[in-house]
């Protein structure tokens, strides 16, 4: 029964691992920029490795960005500025002069003549000054037109007049004729004229977004069969406007017809080729984490964001493609899993991406160093400064990469895109993202990070606090365990922290009867005295099973649980199982066995040996160097014996590192001195 079910549980992982791989592969393809990929890669300055090429299609050169920008400066620095005449105005404007010429003329002073010929000579004045209108503001444009009943008249500088320069003009325009008064008409006349011309923003604009849209964006055709570019001529700036022209149309045209059925083809194999490795990787080097759907599944979730980040950012903009902080993926997964696995993801996503980034070259050349730097230099990310240590050198690198490319490129520093600078720094500042993204994934996919182990090795923790308070000597055996383990897994490079706390709480579930365990009794009575043999191994070994039940309880994570599991592996309570032969002849030795499993990792593995090695060594009288070597020995060869560490990814020769540290250790703890002939 229980062989079927292993082959079910096999098949079923198998089955999703299948249906997780087509759909990363699905959704990668869908990501990607609708459009195909120009068969040549070129760089501007750099020869042409290829055969001689000739144009396949007929094609116009496009402009450069900078030309087009040119022009688009050139045409606003010449626009047309628009002026509207508000016609009412003028209508007003001699209104209230009607109105207030008839209360200051009045009186019988003047005659009817001499009223009427003012009155007309007002109305003159005022009819010049609107000719054109009186305008608001002076115009800053070289050319200008006024739209006035709905018709556009082109104006000169002399066609300008202000409110000022009305009310200036006024008097030499009443001047010529002979009136009664002039200058009390031409204060009237002043103090009714208004402004009636007004800039219109919204015209001038109109009627340049109408020009900017004329601009052609190509300059000139090439006909099919043209030669562009001979092998071996260097990519210069002609041809490279013809090569880049090119490679737009080419891109724009391939992805029509059947050929859109192909391409998607083509990406599919390729993206499928890189997750196979992907996979194989694992099931030859990380198997454990193969077997593991969960953590399989993190993997993959972490490159599908990372491409759809960056497929995102291609299709909006493609110039800030490097904004997006890639290095997020390996710290991440270093932190979680280990270096070589990091980069090994990190490298096979940037191969997916060189699909579709522009320059694709530099963009993985940048990536790949960047990726491996944060390898070399993220450690211990639970300390704050290692994480900014290890973003501002992959800045660095970002930064002397794009300098290089430029130099090789360009030949000089000149043209230098310092925009880029800050697009770096900001890749940066995004990668710090790294440790709040570290402490979601944990709690979205039940991972373990050094920062959380940090957390759970304070020994003012509620748990730890706990155990010392029921169990003071398991608490101190505990830590005894946690040094030596420690320090073995230092030894063999192993994870230190993990070691640690799997130290630390191994033992918690003898809390539920601390007395029953020798560390914990302080007189000299000894519970299992009142007990049979097989109900006393009965409790030892139950302290396994309460401290996985005590774990979850305090929502300790799986891996922290995994030392509780096995750090006796299947061992027996060998010193009750004989007791027990003493009463009984057949004794099965399963019922005094621990339900294991054995250790499986090489923490694991470490924490077997150290608490073994650690609570037998309370009974030594009188150790000594010789002593404390072969009962080291003694124990760890027993493990191997009862084939314990089998399924650890430990060596032998890791083996013999840890007794080594283990034997120096104990020779601290009882202040062993070399003996001196007297």
């Amino acid at each position: 029964m229980g062989k079927i079910l292993d082959k079910t549980y096999k098949y079923q992982s198998l089955t999703y691992k299948y249906f997780l791989y087509l759909v990363s592969v699905a959704l990668i393809v869908f990501f990607f920029p609708k459009g195909g990929k120009f068969k040549y890669e070129f760089q501007k300055g750099k020869p042409w490795q290829y055969e001689s090429l000739y144009a396949p299609i007929d094609f116009s050169i496009k402009k450069t960005d900078e030309e087009l920008a040119n022009e688009k400066l050139s045409l606003r620095n010449s626009k047309t500025d628009y002026f509207t005449a508000d016609v009412s105005i003028f209508e007003e404007v001699r209104t209230s002069f009607t109105a207030d010429f008839q209360n200051t003329f009045a009186s019988n002073n003047y005659t009817a003549r001499q009223r009427r010929t003012m009155l007309e000579a007002g109305y003159s004045a005022i009819d010049s000054l609107y000719r054109f209108g009186i305008f608001q503001d002076l115009p800053t444009a070289n050319t200008n037109v006024l739209v006035k009943n709905n018709e556009a008249t082109p104006l000169t500088l002399k066609d300008f007049l202000t409110l000022e320069l009305a009310k200036q003009l006024v008097a030499p325009l009443l001047s010529k004729k002979n009136l009664a008064d002039t200058r009390t008409l031409e204060n009237l006349v002043r103090q009714n004229l208004r402004p009636n011309v007004f800039y219109n923003e919204l015209l001038t604009e109109k009627a340049l977004e109408e020009d900017l849209a004329k601009i052609s964006l190509t300059r000139g055709e090439v006909s099919k069969g043209r030669l562009i570019i001979a092998k071996g001529e260097v990519v210069e700036a002609e041809n490279f406007k013809m090569l880049s022209s090119l490679k737009v149309e080419y891109e724009s045209e391939l992805w029509r017809g059947t050929n859109y059925y192909f391409i998607i083809l083509g990406y599919t194999i390729l993206v499928a080729l890189v997750l196979v490795m992907l996979f194989l990787f694992l099931k030859r080097y990380r198997n454990e984490i193969f077997r593991n759907n969960n953590k399989v599944t993190f993997i993959f979730f972490n490159i599908l964001v990372m491409v759809l980040a960056t497929t995102l950012m291609v299709k909006n903009n493609e110039n800030y493609v490097f904004v997006v902080p890639l290095c997020i993926l390996p710290l991440v997964l270093k932190n979680f899993f280990d270096a070589r696995l990091g980069l090994f993801v990190h490298v096979l996503t940037i191969l997916i991406l060189g699909f579709v980034v522009p320059n694709s070259f530099e963009y993985i050349f940048l990536q790949t160093i960047a990726g491996i730097v944060t390898i070399l230099t993220a450690s211990e990310l639970y300390k704050r400064a290692n994480l900014f240590v290890s973003v501002g050198q992959i800045t660095l690198i970002y930064i002397i990469g794009y300098f290089a490319f430029h130099a090789i490129h360009e030949g000089n520093l000149d043209n230098i895109e310092w925009i880029l600078f800050g697009i770096f720094v900001l890749n940066g500042l995004l990668t710090l993202f790294a440790q709040p993204l570290i402490y979601i994934y944990e709690k979205m996919f039940g991972l373990i990070s050094d920062v959380s182990l940090l957390e759970l090795s304070d020994t003012n923790s509620k748990l730890l606090k706990e155990l010392s308070d029921k169990a003071p000597g398991t608490f101190h055996h505990s830590l005894q365990v946690a040094n030596l383990a420690e320090a073995a897994a230092n030894e063999i490079r192993a994870n230190a922290m993990l070691v640690r706390v799997g130290a630390l709480y191994h033992d918690i579930g003898k809390m539920h009867k601390p007395t029953y365990f020798t560390e914990n009794q302080v007189t000299n009575v000894n519970p299992h005295d009142d007990l049979p043999p097989r109900e006393s191994a009965k409790i030892i070994i139950d302290h396994v099973i309460k401290g996985i039940e005590i774990a979850r309880k305090n929502n300790i994570p799986d891996r922290v649980i995994d030392f509780l599991r096995t750090h006796h592996g299947t061992t027996s309570v060998y010193y009750f199982y004989k007791k027990q032969q003493e009463i009984e002849e057949n004794v099965d030795e399963d019922d005094f066995r621990y339900p294991g499993p054995i250790p499986f990792s090489k923490e694991t593995a470490i924490l077997m040996m150290a608490d073994a090695v650690e609570a037998a060594s309370k009974s030594l009288k009188n150790p000594t160097f010789l002593i404390i070597d072969e009962f080291v020995e003694k124990i760890v060869k027993g493990q191997m014996q009862a084939d314990q560490f089998l399924n650890a990814n430990i060596t032998l020769k890791e083996i013999e590192m840890v007794k080594k540290v283990l034997k120096h250790k104990l020779t601290n703890i009882y202040h062993l001195r070399v003996e001196y002939p007297e």
